[in-house]
């Protein structure tokens, strides 16, 4: 199966993340690939250097860290961009530095689903990292784990 991580990353917590999911998937005989949404630079955070295409895969799972309680700039940005998911399967997740989902976890992972779904995405799982929470190991597992067994 084609599958397609895009990954806006800032700190590299997030592509961490999904670097983990990448090898789950391949180990499981899936094709994953792991595309990047960049910035053209820092200071502007809604001009885009990439725009990664999602029509190749047949699921696409779309990862971004929280800022300021709601979902990164760049990824509203990038999703506001992208052409229609066509009933895509949709995976989402995550990344925050607080402790509590709650604290712009769930509010980010709410728009990530609605801008997924008004493309016409048939958003299937959603999950989150709290980096700063000692159970930071367990909640990355939980995706991996997760999205890799919707998948199979």
């Amino acid at each position: 199966m084609e599958i397609g991580i895009i990954v806006y990353s800032q700190t590299g917590h997030t592509k961490a993340v999904a670097q983990k999911l990448q090898a789950s998937l391949t180990d499981q005989g899936h094709h994953a690939s792991i595309q990047s949404v960049e910035l053209v630079n820092d200071k502007d955070p809604l001009t885009l250097k990439t725009l990664p295409d999602v029509t190749p895969y047949e699921v696409v799972v779309f990862a971004s860290p929280v800022q300021a309680f709601s979902l990164a700039v760049p990824m509203k940005q990038y999703l506001s961009q992208i052409g229609q998911l066509n009933d895509k399967k949709v995976f989402c997740f995550i990344t925050q530095q607080l402790k509590k989902a709650w604290m712009g976890g769930n509010h980010a992972l709410r728009q990530m689903q609605a801008a997924c779904k008004a493309k016409g995405g048939q958003v299937s799982w959603n999950g989150g990292v709290n980096w700063s929470s000692e159970k930071r190991e367990e909640q990355i597992n939980n995706i991996v784990e997760s999205i890799g067994r919707m998948i199979s």
